[in-house]
C-alpha cells in the first residue's frame, strides 16, 4: 500500500493546540491534483499544503495550497506553516535548508525567512506576494446581515467596507468593540447571497470583522468567517491580516511610514492566534508587506493511498 507523509503544525502562536492549524505533505511528488484535494479534505483543516519540487532550480519549492474544496492560490498561514515545517528537515528536495526560502504558487513567488533561536526554527516571516488591491466597497446592510449585528455597529471613519487583497481578497468591516466583533454569528444563506452580489472574491465571500484597541489602534482584535461547505470561522488568516496592515497603512496622510501591527485572532474559538504585519510605505505607496509568527510541531504520520 502506497503511502506518503505528513506533518501537522499550529502556525501564529507557540502553544500546541491553539493557533491555526495546518497539514503539510512535504514531499507531495506522484500526487495528483485531485487526490491532493482528497486528502485536505479528509484533513478539515482551513487549508492544507503540498510541497512539490520547484520549476527554477534557484527556488526552494513549489507549494500548492488547498482548503478542503478548492485550490487557492495564496495563504498566510500555509506558507509561514509550511515554511516551518520544512525548517525542520535538514535538506529540501536534495539541497541544505538555508535562513531564506522561496515558493513558487499560483499568486507569484513568496519569499519567506526562518525565525530561528538557541533551540532552531520556532516560525517564518513572509513577503506578501502581490501588491496592495483596492477593490469595490460592500453595504452595511450586507456586512451586517452575513453576521447578524446591527449596521450602525459598523464604523466607517477610516474606511468602508472594501474589498483588498495581496494575493488573496478579503471583505474588510470595522467594527464599533469587542462586544460587537464577540457577538458576530455568520448566517450561510446571507454568504451565498453576498457572494452572488461581490464576485471579487471567487472563492465566495471571505469576510474579517476587526476593532481597534483604544489604547493602541496598531493592536487589533479580528474575526475571519470563510464560505466553504458551510461558513467557518478561521482562528488566524494571515493573508488577510497583511491586507488589511497594507490597506490602513495606505490611508494614512503620510506618504512615509513603517507601521507593525500585532492582530489578534482565534479568541471567540479558544484558538487565540498573534500576527505580526510590517508595512512600509514610500512616496504614498505601499511596496512592502511582511507577515510572521511563531509555530510548533502537533502532529505526524502517513496517509494511506
Amino acid at each position: 500500500m502506497n503511502t506518503v507523509a505528513y506533518v501537522t503544525v499550529d502556525v501564529f502562536t507557540s502553544e500546541r493546540f491553539v493557533g491555526n492549524p495546518l497539514a503539510v505533505i512535504p514531499d507531495a511528488r506522484g500526487l495528483t491534483g485531485e487526490t491532493m484535494q482528497k486528502i485536505a479534505a479528509e484533513f478539515g483543516y482551513s487549508e492544507t499544503t503540498f510541497v512539490l519540487p520547484p520549476a527554477d532550480p534557484d527556488h526552494t519549492a513549489r507549494v500548492r495550497i488547498f482548503t478542503p474544496t478548492a485550490e487557492i492560490p495564496f495563504a498566510g498561514h500555509p506558507n509561514v506553516g509550511t515554511a516551518f515545517a520544512l525548517g525542520q528537515q535538514p535538506e529540501i528536495f536534495g539541497k541544505p535548508v538555508g535562513d531564506r526560502l522561496i515558493f513558487e504558487e499560483d499568486a507569484g513567488l513568496v519569499n519567506v525567512t526562518l525565525l530561528r533561536s538557541g533551540e532552531g526554527v520556532t516560525g517564518a516571516s513572509i513577503r506578501a506576494p502581490g501588491p496592495l488591491t483596492i477593490g469595490g466597497t460592500v453595504a452595511d446592510e450586507l456586512i451586517a446581515r452575513c453576521v447578524q449585528i446591527d449596521p450602525r455597529s459598523i464604523l466607517r471613519a477610516t474606511h468602508a467596507p472594501t474589498f483588498v487583497s495581496v494575493g488573496l481578497p478579503f471583505a474588510f468591516a470595522e467594527l464599533d468593540g469587542l462586544d460587537t466583533l464577540g457577538k458576530a454569528r455568520p448566517n450561510a444563506a446571507v454568504f451565498a447571497e453576498a457572494a452572488t452580489r461581490h464576485k471579487e472574491d471567487k472563492t465566495g465571500f471571505s469576510l474579517f470583522l476587526y476593532t481597534r484597541s483604544a489604547e493602541n489602534p496598531w493592536h487589533i482584535r479580528a474575526r475571519m468567517f470563510a464560505p466553504l461547505d458551510n461558513v467557518i470561522e478561521d482562528p488566524a488568516t494571515g493573508s488577510a491580516s497583511a491586507a488589511l496592515g497594507a490597506y490602513l497603512t495606505s490611508l494614512l496622510s503620510a506618504r512615509d511610514a513603517e507601521i507593525r501591527i500585532t492582530i489578534e485572532q482565534g479568541v471567540e474559538m479558544g484558538r487565540r492566534s498573534l500576527i505580526n504585519v510590517d508595512v512600509r510605505k514610500s512616496a504614498g505607496l505601499v511596496n512592502e508587506v511582511l507577515l510572521s509568527g511563531s509555530c510548533v510541531q502537533a502532529m505526524r504520520g502517513e496517509v494511506r493511498l
